[in-house]
């Protein structure tokens, strides 16, 4: 093998492995992130909650997520937060304003 071909597969072997996970396993860690924030629980009043669905994308990227529970809907930002090496991408969760 020339030396060249041994040096691209040096440098690919080399390079970090990227984990990507499933999108179900993605939308899983988003909807834990969205359940495990104590803002988005005040915000809905500690109520039950009735579903989370995923309402779209911001202008910016953010996936929008609305969280409804009897009295209100609830809609919160989710910004990604890469790792700084392998591992998984997580979560920063913003309330888009009050329940209403």
């Amino acid at each position: 093998m020339p030396k060249r071909a041994l040096a691209v597969l040096a440098l690919i072997a080399a390079q970090p492995a990227l984990a990507a996970l499933s999108p179900y396993y993605d939308s899983a860690e988003k909807i834990t992130a969205i359940l495990g924030d104590a803002a988005v629980a005040d915000a809905v009043r500690q109520a039950p909650i009735g579903a989370i669905s995923n309402s779209g994308t911001t202008k910016d990227g953010r996936d929008i997520w609305t969280v409804r529970v009897q009295d209100c809907d609830l809609t919160v930002h989710l910004t990604a937060v890469l790792p700084q090496g392998p591992g998984k991408t997580t979560y920063l969760v913003e309330l888009a304003g009050p329940c209403s």
